[in-house]
């Protein structure tokens, strides 16, 4: 082996081990982090019950987390997708409990009008060709009027327990079954991406309007159907809301947006590093609750828990942009 093969096998290598280092450094920084705190409280944190309760409890912000990642890889903000959650969450309670309809037909209600909110945000955003983000501003704001109306600003209780059961009462190795069905949707989400024609025009829309153009993809359909899509499993993350506590609160749930953006974006620096990608949400959102739950513990004011989110937003943003090459971004 010459001297010149040896220098370009040793940077091949180096330039290997970066990238993998990139790849996994969320998923190291998130073992840090379990051990620091099991060092600081090991009675309370470092136990199954800990780790069960925060696998269960998030589950709403996973899949409302993959809601927006749907459109963020096309290239669009949706910012009505906390405001679809929770007017979701309040269909269901209003037609299960006030109406007396099935939990069933409840359920498929508030999806199907889900999609129609993402029918709508696309039409406005598509037609008229305005930005996403002062369209699904606008819409969301207009839900949030709706759920107050709707509800009479009242919490609703007494959502049929069979939905409770199936979100938070029935487990599996201790850990309520909503955290596995933010794990199907995340696996299934990164199957479509990686080995589907769909999810390949997603990704290539969303590098270059555009080049996608260019070469033949409808990209005004692949926005549209992110955009439904989004507002779709938007109304999911409303119904596993409702069976979590089985009641439906119109002035909660909209504090989930900036959590769903900052685990969108910190997904996109681990993993695959450079665009927005499930698994690394999935992982973001734990990483994210990890930290709260542990300085909850140590003590820390309920104002923590903004300043982690907040910061985390801002960090998260700048390193998927360093990742990127510091390259401006375009929205369309």
């Amino acid at each position: 082996m010459t001297a010149q093969t040896t220098i370009a096998s040793s940077a091949f290598l180096q330039r290997n081990w970066a990238k993998d280092a990139e790849r996994f450094a969320l998923l190291g920084a998130w073992a840090i982090l379990i051990a620091i705190f099991a060092f600081a409280v090991p009675d309370t944190f470092f136990t199954w019950r800990t780790f069960s309760s925060m696998f269960g409890s998030q589950a709403v912000l996973v899949v409302l987390s993959l809601a927006i990642l749907v459109p963020l890889t096309a290239g669009d903000f949706d910012l009505s997708a906390a405001n679809v959650l929770v007017f979701s969450a309040m269909l269901v309670a209003v037609t299960n409990v006030q109406l007396g309809f099935p939990i069933g037909i409840s359920i498929v209600l508030a999806i199907a009008v889900g999609a129609f909110i993402g029918a709508i945000n696309a039409a406005f955003i598509l037609y008229f060709r305005i930005h996403s983000l002062i369209i699904t501003l606008g819409v969301g704001t207009f839900l949030q009027g709706l759920t107050l109306w709707m509800s009479q600003s009242q919490t609703i209780s007494g959502i049929s327990m069979g939905l409770v059961e199936m979100v938070v009462i029935n487990r599996l190795f201790g850990i309520p079954l909503a955290f596995y069905y933010g794990l199907a949707l995340a696996l299934v989400m990164w199957w479509v991406l990686e080995y589907t024609i769909a999810g390949r025009k997603l990704l290539f829309v969303g590098r270059g309007r555009e080049v996608a153009r260019l070469n033949g993809v409808k990209v005004d359909r692949v926005r549209m159907l992110s955009l439904v899509a989004s507002s779709t499993l938007a109304a999911i993350a409303g119904v596993l809301y409702a069976g979590m506590t089985g009641s439906a609160d119109p002035n909660s749930g909209t504090t989930l947006l900036l959590p769903a953006f900052a685990a969108a974006f910190l997904g996109a620096t681990t993993l695959y590093p450079g665009r927005f990608n499930p698994l690394g949400t999935l992982l973001s959102v734990y990483f994210l609750i990890t930290g709260i739950t542990g300085l909850t513990m140590l003590g820390a004011d309920a104002f923590v828990q903004s300043l982690f989110y907040g910061g985390a937003l801002v960090v998260a943003v700048s390193l998927s942009q360093l990742v990127r090459g510091r390259q401006p971004q375009s929205f369309g």
